[in-house]
């Protein structure tokens, strides 16, 4: 179970050093729409690049940061039954969801994900639009997010299986989301 640990709260690092990868690109992205405004509106011209590296961005923000919102455990769930559990039981609720559904789901997308990106990287798509990026960037985000995130369902489960042995500390306090 050392081991083990040892790989969870490696995967915890990473996720945090990816989560602040992904912040950047939403600041990123902030930033050239806004200078994509000012250039269609200020001097009358417009770049199609301009317009499609935001989504990429984006695309990066959402499969980079998932790792990390499933560690600080923020991820959506149905706070019917999740929030009257006490004691251990959101921990099993946790590791039920995280084996029967996170796990096997995630692994599929990452598999089809990869065969996509491979057939993308390999073509060398690119955007049907005037002055377009090539698409294998952001077609790469996906099976690195889906990656990465069934990389944080392990570490979770890890945790969780030795939070239940008594062999680490885990906060399990779970405080219902605002409205």
């Amino acid at each position: 179970m050392p081991l083990l640990l040892k790989f969870a709260l490696g995967m915890d690092w990473i996720s945090e050093k990816f989560g602040v990868f992904a912040s950047w690109t939403v600041l990123l992205a902030a930033l050239i729409s806004a200078g994509n405004a000012f250039v269609r509106y200020g001097a009358d011209w417009s770049s199609n690049s301009l317009m499609e590296i935001q989504w990429y961005l984006f695309a990066y923000t959402v499969m980079i940061g998932a790792p990390l919102v499933l560690k600080l455990n923020e991820h959506v769930r149905v706070d019917l039954i999740y929030g009257k559990l006490k004691g251990n039981g959101p921990v099993y609720v946790d590791l039920f969801g995280l084996i029967v559904f996170l796990v096997p789901v995630i692994t599929l997308l990452a598999g089809l994900s990869w065969g996509f990106f491979a057939n993308t990287f390999t073509s060398g798509e690119m955007s049907q639009n005037a002055g377009g990026l090539i698409r294998w960037p952001v077609v790469l985000a996906m099976p690195l997010g889906f990656g990465m995130l069934l990389l944080q369902g392990f570490a979770e489960i890890i945790k969780r299986i030795a939070y239940l042995q008594g062999k680490f500390q885990m906060d399990t306090h779970y405080e219902k989301p605002l409205q």
